[in-house]
């Protein structure tokens, strides 16, 4: 939620009913989820936890610039940093090496739960900007109750049900989103993959083989025309 609100006040990222109205849905099922009866407090680890949340937050909206880049260079810049990071962090506080069995899966789970899902994190910023990525990151716990109840098999409890009912309206809301009007599209210059599409209709001082995706540095001349759109690398203009 943090980084939707950040990326419609602070960056101006324009968002109409649907997408308000579904990232609440979606808020709303994650709060039950994680609810507790009994057990809420404001303790200064929640106040840590949030302080964690916000710097994610801006973090989110940050790599949104560099979104048009390659993914995976970004991820690995991001990872390397993170990894660096964190791993000093863990040796300052005393922590040993694991053996080298756990080390190699600590590896691999690393690669698939942060490396590619932050390349893939990056391509849906480019494609559908950070609140929806936000909002569509934030059924993930769905998933993980999930696939817990299928390594302990358990019924799961009304509230698990209702959650997922709310997540599953939000998700919906956003899909019904049709943000369509006459807008204007300014001169620019940048780079990244793309495919000859309305947006991108530019020759080519290089032999082209005629393969699709490419990635090369382009320029966009102006254009002004009506289609659906998000406020992506290419729509970021003011309402």
């Amino acid at each position: 939620m943090l980084t939707a609100v950040i990326a419609w006040v602070v960056f101006k990222e324009s968002a109409d009913r649907h997408i308000v109205a579904g990232m609440l849905a979606i808020l709303a099922g994650r709060v039950l989820l994680s609810w507790q009866p009994g057990g809420t407090s404001l303790s200064v680890g929640a106040l840590f936890v949030l302080a964690a949340c916000l710097c994610w937050a801006v973090d989110n909206n940050l790599t949104r610039k560099v979104s048009s880049n390659d993914a995976m260079l970004v991820a690995c810049i991001k990872g390397l940093g993170a990894g660096v990071t964190n791993t000093a962090l863990a040796f300052f506080a005393g922590v040993h090496l694991s053996s080298p069995a756990m080390l190699g899966a600590g590896l691999l789970l690393g690669f698939v739960g942060y490396g590619l899902s932050l390349a893939l994190f990056v391509v849906a910023l480019r494609l559908l900007v950070t609140a929806r990525t936000g909002a569509y990151f934030s059924v993930a716990p769905l998933f993980g109750v999930v696939i817990s109840f299928v390594i302990w098999p358990e019924f799961p409890h009304a509230t698990f049900w209702l959650a997922a009912t709310l997540m599953s309206i939000g998700v919906c809301l956003h899909l019904r989103e049709r943000h369509e009007h006459v807008h204007e599209h300014v001169l620019q210059e940048h780079q990244h993959r793309h495919r000859h599409d309305e947006h991108h209709q530019h020759q080519h001082d290089f032999a082209w083989d005629g393969h699709e995706p490419h990635a090369h540095p382009h320029v966009h001349s102006g254009l002004a025309h009506a289609h659906r759109h998000f406020p992506d690398i290419h729509h970021r203009h003011p309402h």
